[in-house]
């Protein structure tokens, strides 16, 4: 069973993402998060290319609690415009889906 997503999200700081990924996992719509700070993004802004550092979030969720996870990610994100990506992965320990589950 690879009943899981993995969602990328990026943040201004540690402190916004470690309060969002704790609600989340709280809350019981996501598993787990991993946080990676001082990584660097280049974008396109209202006309202009910005550069920014931000931390990014892997949190682990499941298909069934996508819908509220996405909705409480929004309301929590204090970007206009936050990334929120969600992946399947292909292959995934049997175990480690169980348990995300």
């Amino acid at each position: 069973m690879n009943d899981i997503l993995i969602v990328l999200c990026t943040f201004p700081d540690i402190e916004k993402a470690r309060e969002t990924a704790t609600a989340l996992v709280e809350s019981q719509l996501a598993a787990c998060v991993n946080l990676i700070p001082a990584i660097e993004s280049i974008y396109r802004w209202q006309g202009k290319v910005e550069t920014a550092p931000e931390v990014l979030a892997i949190f682990k969720t499941t298909p069934a609690a996508w819908p509220r996870f996405e909705q409480r990610l929004k309301e929590l994100h204090p970007y206009e415009v936050p990334e929120i990506v969600a992946l399947k992965p292909e292959n995934v320990s049997a175990k480690y889906a169980r348990w995300v589950g």
